[in-house]
């Protein structure tokens, strides 16, 4: 063989590999994070670009074709708008415990928690936020419509728990504050099986091939079992998975046979917790609040487990998986590059304090870096008196720990230890094929801070309103505080202390907005002892805290 050409066959091979190895990204509990995986794939730049936009589509659009339930969409609709007249809404609606009918499929989707798309004529457009398909127009982020044989069907995509709206701005990859995915799933379950197909079709005025996919839905909800979170803005989807197995047989397909049901912890135990941010997850190498996952692609994960959770068969996303490796890959990258907006993008830089800032930095290294990690800032730099305010409150590098740590501090522990319910997902055969590997963990992860001031209320059970309140000894914290959605920032958001305010709302709100920490799963202690308190001695004082607050807030 003349030499260029074995030069070019060799540098041919040594490409091939270095793309194999980067689509085969470490996933183990042994990888070592040596710098964030913002680009997890070692993309050229404009296939990273090409990729993350592929992704966030992905996330609004749920992209798995053969997705286990599609609810019928027209005779839904038809219903829910008025389009067809009968008792049966009434029925539903009583069986439900919604107080009156939606009015229109709109309204579900607000009550469900989604938010709506930004107009493209809105200054405050998302970065990388891909344009509305025309499928899709007048529906929210996180509802996605796929055309079938049997018409057009309706899902969740992970927009419904990973998007919300803050003052405004719409943020894909943050925690949305009220989803109601798992509680839509726990109600729908309660009455779909009660609705014949002579009903059906005579209630909504369905097609013979609408009411096939609502037979397929009835036939599917046998093997789902849901629980409602305990409080308004916590997720129960892990509970959904771990029930659903426990409806399916002990097999390495976890195959349907009649849906008779194992009894199981998560019966009766709570395990609730918020849903993730993204912007978290490109400095660890395992997975969930309390680091039980520890390997396996966490995305890849996730859609196997929302498959779970929706009762389809697995053969059946292992061949979709399988299929559709760039969908993972593209999804992957969009998640694990997301970034938060600073606070500087909602509130004028001249509201932090440069020099109070500067010394809850120092605060901060001394109390809260060993185990939350190094935020260095455009303020350290030797060029930093040439810089505005808002470019000095950056950071230009994180530095977290190489490989994520689990530790106890005390906080509630009913959703950690719910984990061991999940473990029977180690044995099935599509886990042992990708490197997926659930250990059940004593205590948290204590997570990257990168956008910690958008993320009130605070720890995994939303039991802390504010930065305020998580440097309060548990003793003193709020027993009980009203939620609200971050709409006006004079009212709904408490600058100072970095969370929701103590006042009461407005008369009318609903008491589902009331957390209370006396309910199980959401202890308001911990995170005290140790951290800013040594033998229940305070640490800091209350203008040192204020000072901490105001570094938090530029992370």
């Amino acid at each position: 063989m003349p030499q260029k050409l074995l030069n070019f066959v060799l540098l041919l091979l040594l490409s091939l590999s270095l793309a194999s190895k980067a689509f085969a990204q470490d996933w183990s509990e042994e990888a070592y994070i040596s710098d964030p995986r913002a680009n997890p794939y070692e993309l050229s730049l404009e296939q990273f670009q090409i990729a993350r936009k592929k992704g966030y589509e992905h996330a609004l659009y749920y992209p798995v074709e053969d997705t286990g339930l599609l609810l019928p969409y027209a005779p839904i609709k038809r219903i829910l708008e008025g389009q067809v007249a009968n008792p049966l809404v009434k029925w539903v609606s009583k069986l439900l415990r919604v107080v009156s009918p939606f009015q229109s499929f709109d309204e579900m989707e607000e009550w469900l928690g989604l938010k709506k798309f930004p107009h493209v004529s809105n200054t405050q457009w998302p970065k990388d936020f891909p344009a509305q398909r025309i499928s899709q127009q007048g529906h929210r982020m996180g509802l996605t419509l796929m055309e079938t044989p049997s018409g057009t069907g309706f899902t969740l995509s992970c927009a419904q728990c990973h998007s919300d709206t803050v003052f405004g701005k719409r943020i894909l990859g943050m925690s949305n504050r009220f989803p109601r995915a798992n509680d839509f799933f726990h109600r729908g379950l309660k009455i779909t099986p009660r609705i014949s197909d002579r009903i059906f079709q005579w209630s909504t005025e369905a097609t013979p091939e609408e009411v096939e996919m609502f037979r397929k839905v009835k036939e599917t909800v046998k093997f789902i079992d849901a629980k409602k979170p305990v409080q308004l803005g916590l997720d129960t989807s892990l509970a959904q998975v771990a029930l659903s197995l426990a409806k399916r047989n002990l097999d390495a397909y976890a195959t349907k046979i009649d849906g008779r049901k194992r009894p199981d912890l998560l019966d009766y135990q709570v395990a609730d917790s918020k849903p993730a941010v993204w912007w978290g997850l490109k400095y660890k190498n395992r997975w969930l609040s309390d680091g039980s996952v520890v390997s396996g692609n966490p995305i890849f994960t996730n859609i196997i487990w929302n498959e779970i959770g929706r009762g389809a068969d697995l053969k059946v996303i292992e061949n979709w998986l399988s299929k559709n490796e760039d969908v993972i890959k593209e999804l992957t990258t969009a998640v694990f590059s997301s970034t938060p907006p600073p606070v500087t993008d909602f509130f004028p830089a001249h509201w932090i304090d440069l020099e109070e800032a500067k010394a809850g930095e120092r605060l901060f290294n001394d109390h809260c870096s060993k185990c939350h990690g190094v935020y260095e800032k455009n303020w350290s730099l030797p060029e930093s008196s040439q810089l505005s305010l808002a470019e000095q409150l950056k950071t230009f590098k994180v530095v977290y720990p190489h490989r994520t740590s689990v530790v106890d501090v005390g906080t509630d522990p009913l959703r950690h230890q719910g984990m061991e319910s999940l473990t029977v997902l180690n044995d099935l055969e599509i886990s042992k094929a990708n490197g997926i590997w659930i250990e059940p963990q004593e205590g948290y992860v204590p997570p990257p801070l990168e956008g910690i001031w958008l993320r009130w209320p605070y720890f995994h059970n939303n039991s802390a309103p504010s930065l305020c309140a998580v440097l309060t000894r548990g003793s003193e914290r709020p027993v009980r505080y009203w939620a609200r959605p971050a709409e006006d920032p004079n009212s709904d958001f408490d600058f100072r202390c970095n969370g929701y305010p103590q006042r009461r709302p407005p008369q009318g709100t609903s008491r589902e907005m009331l957390y209370d920490s006396r309910k199980p799963g959401l202890s308001r202690f911990g995170h005290d002892e140790g951290i800013f308190l040594e033998n229940g001695k305070e640490l800091l004082s209350p203008q040192e805290k204020l000072q901490l607050i105001q570094f938090l807030q530029t992370l």
